[in-house]
């Protein structure tokens, strides 16, 4: 089956994209504000600055995921779009700051973390149900065109990341006690928001709607979604 360009989307698909679209919004702002509590209060307990990082970083992943709301809350979701990203962008910027420093304070030795079997439960449970809203999220995104809510999914899948990160540090800190092995994978992910940030910041997405509906988009690229070359939208 062809995917449609965003600009032939009957009204009805639209509107369901969009309704789509806020109902893994709303989810991954309770998933992360339950999340943040709950890692937040772990990390205090067990001394652990990876499980305060990884609540920190769902507090930060919430103003994306409020910013995707916000412009699907109005009435012309495209024309909130820019807005939508650049909160999005300063988003994934203050992500890469907070984990980079973190994990150097951890590489410098800022405390030994005790062991946390809240903090193992909530980095399994994340791993799980991070993956799917990102993916569900980036599809939907994907049909309507809309990079913010794609941008949005890919901080989904950053957390995805954070949370495979947390759970082998703080396995691997309970059974052997290699407490550096949290902080280098970190400054990988860090590196990984700071790009994704840039992306975002700049409106550089391929299903941007600026990209797939200006006029001649279809003539000058590969696909039938407007996508420039080299991108996946209809993917």
């Amino acid at each position: 089956m062809t995917a449609l360009h965003p600009a032939q989307l009957t009204v009805d698909r639209r509107a369901l994209l969009a309704r789509r679209i806020r109902l893994f919004v709303t989810l991954t702002i309770t998933w992360n504000v339950i999340e943040a509590a709950v890692a937040l209060t772990a990390g205090a307990r067990a001394s652990s600055s990876a499980l305060i990082g990884f609540g920190l970083d769902s507090v930060i992943e919430v103003s994306s995921a409020l910013a995707v709301a916000w412009q699907f809350a109005g009435r012309d979701p495209e024309a909130r779009e820019k807005v939508a990203l650049k909160v999005i962008g300063a988003s994934f910027f203050a992500l890469a700051a907070f984990v980079t420093v973190d994990a150097l304070r951890s590489l410098l030795g800022s405390g030994e973390a005790e062991h946390s079997s809240v903090g193992l439960v909530l980095a399994a449970l994340s791993l799980a149900v991070m993956p799917f809203l990102s993916y569900a999220q980036r599809r939907a995104g994907r049909e309507l065109g809309s990079a913010s809510a794609v941008a949005d999914s890919k901080q989904t899948l950053i957390c995805t990341y954070l949370s495979a990160v947390l759970l082998v540090g703080l396995a691997l800190n309970s059974l052997f006690g290699w407490s550096w092995a949290d902080p280098i994978a970190a400054l990988v992910i860090a590196g990984l928001a700071l790009k994704e940030g840039r992306e975002a910041w700049r409106g550089e997405n391929c299903c941007s709607p600026a990209e797939a509906l200006r006029p001649g988009a279809l003539e000058s690229t590969d696909d039938a979604c407007g996508c420039k070359p080299g991108c996946d939208c209809c993917n």
